[in-house]
């Protein structure tokens, strides 16, 4: 199948529409031909586009479910608002991933803490003007170990002290 360039709005989602593969297209092409920002929805991991200045570009259905946020509500924020505490490093920097630390702090619109690694960003030339890091939820995990960083201090403490 391949994605025609005027996808339609049904109930307030977005739907693809498709037309049959030619028989002699291999499926490489069909990849190609996709637009990126379909395959970046689509993803399973939470993923986030970034411009320059921190203002959220893209958020995906699945970095939305992370922090509890509307994909509308995400792109009226910026960068440094979903963080408890945001990176040490510069915002660009953090993102373009030069920085040590990948464990960050997010903020779920619930209030608690959301702990995720984020990834490098998959844009890495130097005039790139987005950052796209994708995050995997350590939450839980950390939470099991005890080992889950103190959101003020930022060093490891015993998980059932933070709860309090």
């Amino acid at each position: 199948m391949v994605i025609t360039k005027n996808p339609t709005a049904v109930n307030g989602r977005r739907v693809d529409r498709r037309i049959p593969r030619p028989p002699n297209q291999m499926p490489i092409d069909e990849l190609r031909r996709m637009p990126a920002l379909v395959v970046l929805e689509r993803l399973p991991a939470p993923a986030l586009a970034v411009d320059r200045v921190g203002t959220i570009l893209f958020a995906n259905g699945s970095f939305c479910d992370m922090l509890g946020y509307s994909c509308d509500e995400l792109l009226t924020m910026d960068f440094e608002g979903i963080f408890f505490r945001p990176p040490d490093e510069d915002r660009w920097v953090a993102l373009v991933g030069t920085g040590t630390s990948r464990l960050v702090e997010l903020r779920h619109k619930s209030g608690h803490a959301v702990w995720a690694s984020m990834s490098k960003s998959a844009m890495r030339r130097r005039d790139d003007t987005v950052a796209l890091v994708t995050f995997h939820d350590r939450t839980e995990e950390l939470w099991l170990n005890d080992d889950a960083p103190d959101h003020e201090t930022g060093r490891l403490t015993d998980w059932a002290t933070r709860a309090r």
